[in-house]
């Protein structure tokens, strides 16, 4: 049975709604709060079972209320949680997430739990390795550990998707262990070092990605849409037309459903399109993962907009 693993963090969302993201100094009064399941590696994990494909995530979580609530809650979207260790030492990893009305969002991160991965995690994940589609990380976890794992996936011959998530510095000797790159506007900039926000920008910063290292980079240009290349084809999928309510976890149910795609043996071009309709899907709704799509939801979005005719 095909599979695919992710390996990443796993966060209790505290979420306020206010009309506009405060700025440096000022108190706003908001008008909503509520908790959801979160984290971008539990949330590309749901993303990805969600849409069918049997997802085995390696984590931690705390020894508390917040840690039984997220796994309860993957559980129930169907992913595997046997990778997943309860840390009694500290709590689980929190976000503080603040969200407007046009739906872009502040986000302060405690890791927690996350903050504790070490090598015992690079080795469970090792075990899950065989038969795997896809490992699917981002940066919420420590960074030495991205590269243990990454390392572990290309001897294994496992391609490695990676969501350079909360931006920040790469080592130059991941690079190369990495088959896939997504990262947003502001991502892409900050590992670039200068502005990208359209098209021409995107390309830019695909190069030097590319010539880092990294075999495919996808752009993804929030509501423009995604630019993507490789050795042998470039190209553009555009977004699909929403009203954004919430842009939380949108580049994870991107991730997710393109690694879905890839899995079920559709080209680079169909995956890119599967990740930007996820994304456009999510949107639509708050929370990260109460707004992640199953199956039925996803197939009907795309046959609504003639995109495919099952």
């Amino acid at each position: 049975m095909k599979s695919i693993l992710v390996f990443g963090s796993i966060n209790i969302d505290l979420v306020t709604k206010t009309p506009r993201l405060p700025i440096a100094g000022e108190t706003l009064q908001g008008y909503d709060f509520f908790t959801a399941p979160g984290g971008k590696g539990a949330n590309q994990a749901v993303a990805a079972a969600r849409l069918g494909i049997a997802t085995h995530l390696v984590g931690r979580v705390g020894n508390d209320d917040f840690g039984r609530q997220l796994l309860a809650n993957l559980q129930v979207a169907g992913v595997h949680t046997d990778g997943v260790l309860v840390d009694t030492s500290i709590t689980s990893g929190i976000a503080v997430i603040t969200v407007d009305d046009a739906g872009e969002n502040q986000i302060i991160i405690i890791p927690g739990a996350n903050g504790q991965l070490d090598e015992s995690d690079v080795e469970r994940l090792k075990g899950l390795l065989p038969g795997a589609t896809a490992l699917l990380m981002q940066l919420e976890i420590p960074l030495s550990r991205v590269l243990s794992a990454a390392q572990a996936a290309h001897a294994a011959n496992v391609p490695v998707i990676l969501d350079p998530a909360p931006a920040q510095n790469l080592p130059d000797e991941l690079y190369p262990l990495v088959d896939i790159i997504t990262p947003n506007q502001l991502e892409a900039s900050h590992l670039v070092g200068f502005p990208v926000n359209e098209i021409e920008t995107a390309h830019q910063a695909a190069t030097v990605l590319r010539q880092r290292g990294v075999a495919t980079v996808i752009v993804k240009l929030g509501a423009q849409g995604a630019y993507c290349t490789t050795a042998s084809e470039t190209f553009f999928v555009p977004a699909f037309s929403v009203q954004a309510v919430d842009t939380v976890a949108a580049g994870d149910a991107f991730n997710g459903a393109l690694a879905v795609a890839l899995a079920e043996g559709l080209s680079l071009r169909e995956a890119v399109l599967w990740g930007v309709a996820a994304g456009a899907i999510s949107v639509t709704k708050a929370g990260a993962q109460p707004s992640l799509p199953d199956r039925d939801t996803f197939d009907q979005f795309l046959r609504d907009r003639g995109v495919i005719n099952l």
